[in-house]
This record gives structure tokens, C-alpha cells and sequence, in this order.
């Protein structure tokens, strides 16, 4: 696997558990556990990619303790405390009906009737339906900096075109 791989981030290294080296797993996978199956973890130190590889991984309370290869005490692994865990875009399935939220990011957004709406900027999640931040043209004739359209597909989302990055809503521009 090439450095120039696009890489994606997965996850994250948390606090150091125990005296041999384990430590807690963030993972920003729809199942936490699937983040696992991807191998092998990449991680960035001093502007480097480089690979690491879990020996065991187990659940811990709510949450996932991992053991990683080379890293077998508790001083070693927390130079890994706080990074993000990567892996290659190629690594993930995919995808049928569904598009992979940050395929999004990037995509023009017009209502049905046609007004450009602006660009999605970023994606948000909350607790019933997850939120485009669209970030406004310059020239809005509604003066807005920023619109925040729920993704409810055949409510609000019309039709979603990855390959041409582009979004249709039926909204409100003025809203």
C-alpha cells in the first residue's frame, strides 16, 4: 500500500489501559466493531504514514480495548494517544443504494425549482436525522452564510448524484 493511497480516518487511539500496552479505541464506524475487520491501521507520526497491526482486541465495557504489535507497555503505547486510525479508501465496501457521508461534502445543492443553494461543507449527526451544513454563495439573495438541510431522503432529498456532485432538495431557499 502506497503513501499517495487516499486514506481514511476510521478511528481514533485513546487512553493507554493497563500496564501492557492496551489501549482504548474510538471508532467512528456505523458498528464500532467493523473497525476492526479493516487491516491495516494506518497511523501519522512526524508527517509519516505508517502501519500498524492489532494482535487482540476485545470490548470493554461500552467501549473496545485494542492490543497493537510493538507496543507492549503501557510507556510505548502512549506515544499513540490521541491519533487517528486510517485506512485505504479501497479497503471500504461498497456501497449499493447508500453513498458514504463524505462523498457528500463537496456536492452542489439546488432546490427542485432550481436555486443553488450552495455547497455541502460538512455533515452533522444528530439524534433523528443527520444535517447538511451547506455553506451559502457569496451572492445569496437571501443573505444567508450557511444553511442547515435535514437528510431525509424523498422529504428533502430528492435525488442525490455522486458522480456529478450534485444534490436536488425540495426546501425553502428563504429558510
Amino acid at each position: 500500500m502506497s503513501e499517495q493511497a487516499n486514506h481514511i480516518i476510521v478511528g481514533k487511539f485513546g487512553a493507554v489501559y493497563g500496564i501492557k500496552g492496551w489501549l482504548k479505541i474510538h471508532s467512528y464506524t456505523d458498528e464500532p466493531e467493523s473497525l476492526f475487520e479493516y487491516q491495516p491501521w494506518m497511523i501519522e507520526q512526524k508527517g509519516r504514514l505508517q502501519a500498524v497491526s492489532i494482535t487482540e482486541y476485545r470490548r470493554h465495557s461500552k467501549s473496545w480495548i485494542a492490543k497493537i504489535e510493538g507496543y507492549d507497555v503501557r510507556e510505548n503505547s502512549q506515544a499513540l494517544v490521541g491519533l487517528e486510525i486510517k485506512v485505504s479508501e479501497d479497503q471500504l465496501p461498497e456501497l449499493d443504494d447508500q453513498v458514504y457521508w463524505r462523498d457528500l461534502v463537496g456536492c452542489q445543492v439546488k432546490t427542485t425549482k432550481g436555486y443553488d443553494l450552495g455547497v455541502v461543507s460538512d455533515i452533522m449527526e444528530t439524534g433523528s436525522n443527520d444535517v447538511l451544513v451547506i455553506k451559502s454563495n457569496p451572492t445569496d439573495a437571501f443573505g444567508k452564510k450557511e444553511r442547515l438541510i435535514p437528510f431525509l431522503e424523498t422529504q428533502v432529498i430528492t435525488q442525490v448524484d455522486i458522480t456529478n456532485k450534485f444534490i436536488e432538495v425540495d426546501w425553502d431557499p428563504g429558510f
